[in-house]
């Protein structure tokens, strides 16, 4: 997983740095595809907001997160990115099981 972190009125800090790569290791490791993850920080007044793109093979997803407290910001955003690459996971698998014996014999 390749992550891109960048401030909006923030200074990312290492401790901040290393906070996002710790909570979005559980995303990781519920998708085993490549992903590309573009985490943005940001302070509008008293909002400390949260919000990430990934990109994932021609498609993109999108979530945020707003909180008074920058942790629970992030904290939020992972919950809310962990839900959706689950549900994208879950549209890529097939659920078909495949022929049916009932319809693989010959009606003549």
């Amino acid at each position: 997983m390749r992550i891109d972190i960048s401030g909006h009125n923030i200074d990312i800090t290492p401790a901040l740095r290393d906070y996002v790569n710790s909570k979005l290791e559980r995303v990781d490791r519920h998708f085993d595809h490549h992903l590309d993850v573009r985490i943005i920080l940001g302070v509008e007044k008293l909002d400390q907001k949260a919000e990430a793109t990934l990109a994932i093979s021609g498609k993109t997803l999108f979530a945020d997160a707003v909180s008074e407290d920058m942790y629970a910001s992030i904290d939020a955003l992972a919950d809310k990115l962990d839900r959706i690459v689950l549900k994208h996971k879950e549209k890529l698998t097939d659920h078909h099981r495949g022929e049916s014996p009932a319809r693989s014999e010959s009606f003549g």
